[in-house]
């Protein structure tokens, strides 16, 4: 049996090993970007001039509220968002609705959002047990290690359901209320054909979890795998970046305004203040993710060029309702919570929402208890398991700063919730601080600090005590809906942003000719009286290279028969920026490359198949030529395992 590396190099001669050249075996990247005239026609051609879509509608999937926006590329200042969703919560604005989906007992799609929330909640409890309710389930597709189109969820009675299928539900969801309401405006039919889609992804996420979103936006029908172009994936923080430069002065709240900061005066106008070369940091605090981008605005154009790979992880507002539910078990027990989400599912939610709206109320400066209700079914299910009270348990138990109140609620003082939030802001602040101390991030003129998690004063004061005046800290106005308005703006042209980083190293494994003293001897391979080194790492892009928009790194490979019709080569990654061979620490397989080369039998002696990789997009893409014929080989690069 062969084994995978073997493979690598039977099935593939790579062009180190036909032409064993010393910048090769160098370690040369061999990455050749394209020249700069052939770049500048490339974007004119591109989009703003002449544009096939007649819309652009982008879908905002949070982990806790999703939403759409939409601008007529007739009219691309004018950004619509969508229309106000039917049955909001008390003091929650509802431009946006929560992420949650109900299935029928049945698994069909039943409803989305406030409808599937409140029909789940009106169900009886016997009933509701055979419904499928989900909700803040965009995490799993950021936790779960090795992803793949098979991934399960759990809903809220503990039954599983295809990752894929729920996600998918919910973007034929978008889908259809968007054409909807364009239908609506134009008074007859809309055409999908006509829409350039864009769904947000948080910057952090690995390229499985971009792959499985896009596969969810086949399976939806939102686009056809025939034109995978009609559907762009946009990087949450990039978004809010593109829309923050656009703010003016009545748009945005500066939280150090009481005084002059870095030599501003707080009347001027940040739009303006954005000069050539100044550099930003974008904080995108959400309900899943909070993700940090840090761009520097080249003028005149105002495109922007990212200064350091995007970092964060799953530190969202989210993870304050954890706190709360470890609280909950600690005054009445893991085991009494656990039974009770899953046998009164409805009330569970029911709790959280009041959690939800009594989280919106902490402040850092509040000095009265806050109330939170405790559903009927709580203290009913509560006195059935325990055979004693709510009451008792909560002066048993040794947490002091909850009480019982009179009216039958959890009564917890400022400095108890404030407790909650600890650990997340804790999370958040830490990563700035070191953020900020990297090289690449020095003399930052703005924070912006957007997503839904941004409106908390708690986390706004820590972010001021944590900057002490270096930079001026900006929230925008709808800090929810800022990532949705960029990403229509991204829609419109993609092309905006130039340079990106990349979050990783990648490359493939290759034959190099053998190197007495430089390479370790384990890794020789004898082959027709000449001697290999295998587990070459041939590195296409280095972890936080900068790398431009259309650029490309170019490789050639053969395959080993001429009778051959794919060429399968796997495709490794790295946190690291060296990686000397595929079997270093901390180097993992995380892709394949795939070249159809069926049907392209050539004359030649040797077929050489020239792939060409961008890694200066939001996704990777692979494309591939056979040298001799000139024709294209489909080329395809696949991130989710099998």
């Amino acid at each position: 049996m062969m084994t995978e590396k073997e493979l690598v190099i039977d099935d593939v001669i790579t062009d180190a090993m036909a032409t064993p050249s010393p910048a090769k075996s160098m370690g040369d990247p061999g990455i050749t970007p394209l020249s700069p005239t052939h770049v500048l026609k490339d974007s004119e051609e591109n989009e703003p001039t002449r544009h096939p879509y007649v819309v652009v509608v982008a879908i905002d999937f949070g982990t806790t509220s999703s939403g759409y926006a939409y601008a007529f590329t007739k009219e691309p200042e004018c950004i619509h968002t969508m229309r106000r969703w039917e049955g909001g919560d008390p003091g929650v604005s509802n431009q946006k609705t929560p992420t949650t989906i109900l299935l029928s007992p049945d698994r069909k799609f039943h409803s989305f959002g406030y409808a599937a929330r409140d029909f789940y909640h009106d169900l009886d409890p016997t009933e509701s047990k055979q419904w499928l309710y989900l909700e803040k389930f965009k995490m799993k597709l950021h936790t779960t290690a090795n992803l793949s189109i098979d991934t399960d969820l759990h809903a809220a009675n503990g039954k599983k359901v295809k990752a894929l299928d729920i996600f998918a539900y919910a973007l034929a969801f978008f889908k259809e209320q968007a054409l909807k309401e364009l239908s609506d405006q134009a008074g007859a039919d809309f055409d999908n054909a006509d829409v350039r889609w864009v769904i947000t992804v948080p910057a952090i996420w690995k390229m499985p979890a971009k792959q499985f979103m896009r596969e969810a936006s086949y399976k939806a029908g939102l686009v056809s795998r025939d034109n995978p172009d009609q559907l762009i994936i946009a990087l949450e923080p990039e978004a809010a970046s593109i829309y923050c430069r656009k703010l003016r002065l009545h748009q945005m709240v500066d939280l150090g305004s009481k005084t002059a900061l870095n030599g501003y005066s707080p009347t001027e106008n940040v739009g303006v203040g954005m000069t050539q070369g100044d550099r930003y940091v974008v904080v995108d605090c959400g309900g899943g993710t909070v993700d940090l981008t840090v761009h520097q605005i080249r003028m005149p154009e105002g495109h922007l060029k990212e200064l350091y790979k995007a970092s964060g992880g799953p530190y969202g507002s989210i993870g304050i309702d954890y706190e709360f539910e470890k609280l909950l078990c600690k005054i009445f027990g893991q085991d009494f919570i656990d039974q009770f989400k899953i046998k009164r599912p409805a009330a569970w939610v029911d709790l959280m929402i009041a959690f939800e709206s009594r989280k919106r109320a902490a402040t850092p400066d509040r000095s009265n208890p806050l109330n939170i209700n405790l559903p009927f079914s709580f203290i009913d299910y509560y006195k059935k398991f325990r055979g004693h009270s709510v009451e008792h348990a909560l002066r048993k138990s040794n947490v002091d700063f909850v009480k019982w109140s009179s009216q039958g609620m959890l009564r917890m003082t400022p400095d108890a919730m404030n407790a909650l939030f600890k650990p997340t802001i804790d999370h958040i602040i830490q990563h700035l601080t070191e953020l900020f101390e990297k090289p690449e991030v020095t003399d930052i003129k703005f924070l912006f600090l957007v997503g839904g998690f941004a409106e908390s004063p708690l986390l706004q004061q820590a972010v001021q005590n944590m900057l002490q005046g270096r930079s001026r800290i900006i929230i925008p106005h709808d800090v929810g809906l800022t990532i949705l308005k960029g990403a229509v703006l991204f829609g419109l042209d993609p092309s905006i942003i130039k340079v990106r980083r990349s979050p990783l190293t990648y490359g493939v494994g290759v034959l190099n000719r053998f190197i007495e003293g430089k390479h370790p001897p384990e890794k020789m391979l004898v082959k027709e009286g000449t001697c290999w080194c295998t587990d070459v790492f041939d590195t296409f892009i280095s972890t936080d290279q900068s790398v431009a928009l259309g650029e490309t790194v170019k490789r050639s490979y053969t395959p080993a028969k001429p009778s051959q019709q794919v060429i399968v080569i796997h495709v490794y990654c790295s946190e690291k920026e060296s990686v000397s061979f595929i079997t270093d620490p901390g180097v993992r397989k995380c892709g394949t490359l795939k070249l159809d080369v069926s049907g392209t039998e050539s004359p030649a002696a040797r077929r050489e198949i020239q792939t060409l990789m961008q890694f200066g997009d939001t996704e990777i893409r692979a494309m591939a030529v056979d040298v001799a014929t000139s024709r294209s080989v489909k080329a395809s690069i696949d991130f989710l395992s099998q």
